[in-house]
């Protein structure tokens, strides 16, 4: 009976390293989503909510792969309270806010709302307590593993998934048809629109795109921390007006104005088949144009501040 006791100590803790491991794991399959979600609370610049990202990430695997080893237990067991508590702490912020999306803490794999991963990350905490007095495996290379696993955390995420700014971005830096864009720019249904009149950000998305809603809800959340104009935004859509529902719902982004551009092969000679593609304007003139992998938000700044 004292064996079956002592070996739950160890299963339970095994276990609480595996939801750990695939936490992070999955948070790396789902990336983009978890980046924008770190920046959604406006703590840190886009540029540093990538690293803050893979550093929540990698503080997963790191404990998750400690507590699996059953080495340095105090430590790993010190670590991952801190670790729930802070992550609960946070989700009472978003609570605070009022807000219900999920919080990506198993990626895209389960939604969990913040009241949900509060009562998950109780029933952590409930099975990590009881565990605080219980031995580890005495071994001279318990430090070694730890520093492996430090390093083997940071080489995987950042290979698995490297930060647009600090790699050459996948996305094309001219997208944009000059010449067709222009016509459009002349042609109903964009013409009535004016803009060419001061500065515009015109924004060519399809419905049904991941990518276009990662970019619309990355376009949006920097509108509303620095103040630009949201009448200046105009949303060029290919799909249906259904589609467009699907996609404000599915992006959560901001409503902007907006059109169906009702010519797909025109729209997509526009921007050389490229979605979503992104052009800000100042008097009918392109300054920026972006992909979702390439928006600079120093850049985007400083052009309405201008």
């Amino acid at each position: 009976m004292n064996k079956v006791f002592g070996i739950v100590p160890v299963f339970v803790k095994v276990l609480l390293g595996l939801v750990f491991i695939a936490s992070a794991v999955l948070k790396i399959v789902g990336m983009d989503q978890f980046e924008i979600y770190v920046y959604s609370y406006h703590f840190f610049s886009l540029n540093f909510s990538f690293l803050v990202a893979r550093a929540a990430i990698i503080l997963e695997l790191v404990l998750g792969i400690g507590l699996v080893s059953n080495t340095l237990h105090k430590l790993y067991w010190w670590g991952s309270m801190l670790m729930l508590v802070g992550y609960s702490l946070l989700l009472l912020y978003a609570l605070y806010l009022g807000r219900t999306d999920s919080c990506h803490c198993f990626g895209e794999f389960l939604q969990f709302d913040p009241k949900q991963s509060l009562v998950k990350n109780g029933v952590l905490l409930l099975l990590l307590l009881p565990l605080y007095g219980m031995g580890e495996w005495e071994t001279p290379f318990r430090w070694l593993i730890l520093c492996l696993a430090i390093m083997a955390s940071c080489i995987g995420v950042f290979v698995a998934s490297p930060p647009d700014n600090l790699t050459s971005c996948s996305d094309p830096e001219h997208n944009l048809q000059t010449e067709f864009f222009d016509a459009m720019l002349d042609d109903a249904p964009l013409d009535s629109m004016r803009l060419r009149e001061g500065k515009q950000v015109v924004c060519f998305f399809s419905t049904g795109c991941d990518y276009c809603q990662l970019a619309a809800r990355k376009l949006s959340l920097m509108q509303q921390f620095h103040g630009f104009p949201a009448d200046r935004v105009t949303y060029v859509f290919m799909g249906s007006e259904e589609g467009i529902t699907r996609f404000y719902e599915q992006s959560e982004s901001a409503r902007y104005r907006e059109v169906l551009y009702p010519d797909v092969v025109r729209l997509l000679k526009a921007v050389d088949g490229n979605l979503p593609t992104i052009v800000f304007l100042d008097g009918g003139e392109v300054v920026h144009e972006y992909g979702y992998r390439n928006m600079d938000e120093a850049e985007i700044k400083a052009f309405f501040r201008l």
